[in-house]
């Protein structure tokens, strides 16, 4: 039996980045990482698109709109101080017909209250920045950029690591148990005591959450975001990031451009239900998964409300052709021959029983404002997109709470 301060369960950027700011806030803090994959990041953070986001799209105010802009910062310096590749790129966001306009005014607007340069463009200047992209006008975001995210992971665990902190890999969480004097852990063989559980499962958070006996109120539902990327020698039409202007009725931005840190362009996503918490294409399958999606309320209320938005989203992913006409839109010249399947992502989304899509950062649990909430455990319930970004803002909050619950018990 392993004894402990706090045990993290998951081992993506958040998980990871939450190991790290606890032995930075408390030397010699005993933490321990336990992931069930045999290595770190292979679900969310080693599946996307590699974007340090702006903040521009989130409610002001709103977790996400701080901890993006926060982070953006923090995220650059980081990589530059750990020799990580990344590149300050900026970004456009483009509309391509007139009734995004006032929407693409409104996203000036936004982007402006959350302390963000923006440049608005017309379509002159949108050329001045990528002469293969149509638009009617755009914005220019300076502050976006993009970096190597499975690497700040591992760096997280080093850091961690080297601080005294035990990573465990190739291990599940197979039960949890709450006592007066801490929680019990079965991982895999293994038996571990902690002061504090910390809940960073991503796609896993809601299940986790119930096995420490918290009712979360919300079920992940899994989104499949498919890719593809342009072939190497027709990378040229696209220099940076292009975005479209996000339709506020649906809840993913929809299909953009993005060069990453490596040369390569990808394109997309779509957005599609998929068939597995871990459903990389439409032949994985689970049984308990679906059954989970299928009676909960939630996902009847997504699909009543979304239902024409998402025959669009499945057509696409069924039809390279159609695929292909949507990045069009955008960059005229594309066609799908210069387009190849790449690696799909997986989107752990919170849905509440209404239906409603968690759209903020959300945390459950402990909580130091809070004298009623429960002790003993936090978890971070929803950190889809921008979480990456966010990840270091993100690890100090859960790990101020995981001590302060500490400190009480």
């Amino acid at each position: 039996m392993a004894e402990y301060d706090v045990v993290v369960v998951g081992g993506g950027i958040v998980g990871l980045s939450t190991a790290y700011a606890l032995t930075v806030a408390r030397p010699g803090v005993r933490v321990a990482v336990v992931e069930k994959e045999p290595e770190f990041s292979r679900h969310q953070t080693g599946r996307n698109s590699g974007v340090i986001h702006s903040g521009v799209y989130y409610r002001p105010g709103s977790l996400k709109a701080r901890y993006a802009t926060e982070g953006a910062a923090e995220m650059v310096e980081f990589c530059k101080a750990q020799g990580i590749p990344y590149e300050v790129t900026g970004k456009l966001i483009v509309a391509t017909s007139a009734e995004e306009l006032p929407r693409l005014r409104a996203l000036a607007e936004r982007g402006r209250e959350n302390g963000i340069p923006v440049t608005e463009l017309d379509a002159a200047g949108i050329r001045s920045y990528e002469p293969e992209v149509a638009g009617l006008a755009g914005l220019h975001i300076g502050t976006t950029g993009i970096c190597d995210y499975p690497a700040v992971a591992r760096r997280y665990g080093e850091l961690a690591e080297q601080a005294g902190a035990e990573l465990i890999t190739g291990t599940e969480v197979l039960a949890v148990t709450r006592r007066a004097d801490g929680v019990t852990v079965r991982a895999g063989q293994r038996e571990l005591r902690c002061g504090v559980l910390v809940n960073c499962a991503g796609l896993h958070s809601d299940r986790v959450a119930r096995l420490a006996g918290d009712d979360p109120g919300v079920r992940i539902i899994p989104f499949r975001g498919e890719y593809y990327e342009l072939v190497e020698h027709r990378r040229g039409l696209v220099r940076g990031l292009v975005y479209p202007v996000p339709d506020p009725a649906f809840p993913f931005l929809g299909v953009h451009l993005t060069r990453g840190v490596h040369g390569d362009v990808h394109v997309g996503p779509n957005a599609v239900p998929a068939l597995a918490r871990e459903g990389y294409d439409w032949r994985t399958v689970r049984a308990r998964d679906l059954a989970e999606t299928a009676v909960f309320p939630g996902t009847w209320q997504i699909a009543r409300r979304h239902w024409r938005y998402e025959i669009g989203e499945l057509h696409r992913s069924l039809s390279k052709r159609a695929f292909t006409t949507a990045v069009q839109r955008l960059l005229p010249a594309v066609t799908t021959a210069d387009l190849v399947p790449t690696v799909a992502g997986v989107r752990a989304q919170a849905v509440a029983r209404d239906g409603s899509l968690l759209d903020d950062f959300a945390f459950a649990g402990f909580d130091p404002d809070d004298p009623h909430s429960p002790r003993r455990v936090v978890h971070v319930l929803n950190a889809p997109s921008p979480a990456a970004t966010a990840s270091l803002p993100i690890g100090r909050e859960v790990a101020r709470r995981a001590l302060a619950a500490l400190a009480v018990n």
